[in-house]
């Protein structure tokens, strides 16, 4: 039977993480609470029923954050709030890396082993851990913490990386980065064994450097005010031209915005190079906009940098795409491990608020539109766009089969624009400059300047804004060169759904067309150098777990074809090929081809590009 929680019958911790999220207890009824019918009695409203399903994500972030895990009386819980059979609930929940539906310790720490963090010692600092704390998944230090590997936590720049998360009633998160096993452990200690009455800013997340831009040909456009302002206060970024693009394009209209985003020939950078003008087509009378800040590319960070130290940036940017399409409502989606940015996010959303820049009535120019942020849990798919909009509804993150597109049909079933957070910033340059100014820029197919996100044995590793057109040469000079040994043996662009180049490609123009060129594309702007130490075998075995890893499942080509792919590479390795090796080999490029042509989404049809474009240019097996 259902509480009604008093002093004397106060509620669960499990029932007040839910409740902290949906505002108010549970008053009986498993839709919500009961909603007062035209005579004020209280009845079940049909419509409510299970109305508030977006609100899943959050609860299960609270419910996590609490517990330490998912209980199951928190999920059953949830779903008699929510109106959300248990069955679904628990798929949810189980869906995403950053949730547990067992039991696990209070503390647990995320070590990165990913490529990037590979070429910094990524694996020696998971065996040093292991040998301290035992293997990965169990308790230690008293049951109270574990340890487990991670994917790319998007902070390649100072790799290698580890995030910590900590439960109770007060819960915490830190990011160490570089990390070292010493300083891992001690501080993982300390940090577990705080009081749960201890001020929360004192285990706050940690910030990376700001990587302000080195570009030697160029001013600084989309990063001018990373690291010259407080990126807590909207008066430092007002006195950078903080919201003069908000106030121009208020002014001169939405059909202005559109016209010029249109005449600019932005495409999108997150890896699709959409066209942005057609995206923001107005006769599909776009009812919601979403940010994708989902960045989980294994080796981008350039989003991350742009939350963190100009969050504000990001926000205007939003509200003027908002305004000027006529959306009632913006979604921030940001990636579950930028623990940093979604405080500075949030932070930024109220003081805009409370300062007229967001809301009702912006600027008192009678416009509405406000922002709610959603934080992701630990799942790469869930940056392909209709995966992102179930995972916002409340929906395992899975991608929907288009057409219909998110123009037409997106976000709760309404005409939705959806852009990353890269491709939001340049908005604002548009705005400022002018369509034709900013087309102007980098090259006619590659407008506007881009940003790279250079790691691994790179020499000045951090985010580059560069214009379209600078070579991959250009680039890795701009970083001070080669690290390591000196001597550069492959460079890996797009990420890990991406292409490997050789060092004699580097001459190649880091344009959308210059890549497609030589058979590779830009993706997010990853560029991770490699130099001759490194075993690109090992590289393409991580790859391919990842993708094994990462594959939601609902479609047989890339459920299969990933796990077929790891196995291929496996027994390579391990000469034990069945049959010949160009047998082998042929066979791997045909499961790579199944899941181009047959897959739903991009992670399945890109999921063999970086590994059959190194057995392309190098001899591995």
């Amino acid at each position: 039977m259902d509480a009604h929680f008093t002093k004397d019958h106060p509620a669960s911790a499990e029932q007040e993480a839910v409740d902290s999220v949906l505002g108010v207890p549970h008053s009986g009824w498993r839709g919500g609470p009961r909603r007062p019918d035209k005579d004020g009695h209280s009845a079940l409203n049909d419509q409510a029923r299970g109305a508030e399903r977006h609100l899943l994500l959050p609860v299960l972030h609270a419910i996590q954050a609490r517990m330490g895990w998912i209980t199951p009386a928190a999920l059953n819980y949830a779903c008699r709030r929510l109106d959300v059979p248990p069955a679904e609930a628990y798929g949810v929940a189980s869906f995403y890396g950053l949730f547990s539906v067992t039991p696990r310790p209070p503390c647990v720490l995320h070590v990165c082993d990913d490529i990037g963090c590979m070429t910094q010692g990524g694996e020696d600092l998971c065996r040093s851990v292991q040998s301290q704390l035992g293997p990965a998944g169990t308790p230690s230090l008293n049951g109270k913490v574990s340890w487990l590997r991670s994917p790319c936590l998007g902070l390649c720049e100072r790799a290698p990386a580890a995030l910590m998360s900590r439960a109770g009633e007060k819960p915490a998160e830190k990011v160490i980065a570089p990390a070292s096993s010493q300083s891992l452990v001690s501080i993982l200690e300390s940090f577990a064994d705080a009081a749960a009455d201890e001020p929360p800013d004192r285990f706050e997340a940690s910030a990376s450097a700001p990587q302000a831009a080195r570009n030697g040909h160029s001013k600084l456009m989309l990063l001018r005010r990373v690291g010259h302002i407080d990126p807590a206060s909207i008066d430092d970024y007002r006195a950078y031209g903080g919201y003069e693009a908000l106030r121009r394009a208020l002014n001169l209209g939405g059909s202005w915005v559109v016209r010029e985003v249109l005449n600019s020939r932005l495409v999108g950078r997150g890896g699709a190079a959409f066209p942005t003008g057609k995206k923001w087509d107005p006769t599909n009378q776009p009812r919601y906009l979403v940010c994708n800040a989902d960045e989980s590319e294994p080796g981008t960070f350039k989003d991350r940098v742009v939350m963190e130290a100009d969050p504000f940036s990001l926000i205007e940017a939003m509200t003027i795409a908002g305004t000027a399409l006529g959306c009632e409502r913006g979604y921030l989606y940001l990636r579950g491990e930028y623990p940093l940015a979604g405080e500075r996010l949030s932070h930024a959303i109220t003081i805009a608020r409370e300062r007229g820049y967001l809301g009702s009535n912006i600027l008192g120019r009678g416009v509405d539109f406000d922002i709610e942020m959603r934080r992701g849990a630990g799942a790469y798919i869930c940056g392909e766009e209709t995966a992102l909009f179930n995972s916002i509804e409340g929906l395992r993150g899975e991608p929907r089969s288009k057409p219909p597109f998110p123009t037409q049909v997106g976000l709760f079933g309404k005409p939705t624009v959806i852009n990353n957070v890269e491709t939001l910033v340049n908005v604002l340059l548009i705005v400022q400059e002018g369509g034709e100014r900013y087309a102007a820029m980098g090259t006619r197919g590659s407008t506007g300047p881009k940003l790279f996100c250079l790691s691994g044995h790179a020499v000045r590793r951090g985010v580059y804004e560069v214009p379209f057109g600078t070579t991959l040469r250009e680039l890795i000079e701009m970083g001070g060169g080669v690290a390591g040994s000196g001597r550069l043996k492959a460079v890996l662009v797009g990420g890990a759904a991406g292409s490997f180049l050789s060092p004699e490609e580097l001459d190649t123009p880091l344009t959308f067309e210059g890549t497609r060129a030589v058979g590779a594309s830009l993706g997010s702007g990853v560029v991770m150098l490699f130099d001759d130490t490194v075993d690109l075998r090992k590289i393409l075995f991580r790859i391919a777990a990842f993708f094994r890893d990462e594959s939601c499942g609902q479609c047989v080509p890339c459920r299969l074809g990933t796990v077929r792919q790891e196995e291929l590479l496996q027994r390579l390795h391990h000469q034990k090929p069945i049959g010949t090796v160009e047998a082998e080999l042929g066979l791997l490029k045909e499961v790579g081809q199944v899941m181009r042509d047959a897959s739903i989404c991009g992670l399945g049809q890109t999921a063999s590009s970086a590994i059959e474009s190194a057995l392309k240019r190098w001899q591995l097996f």
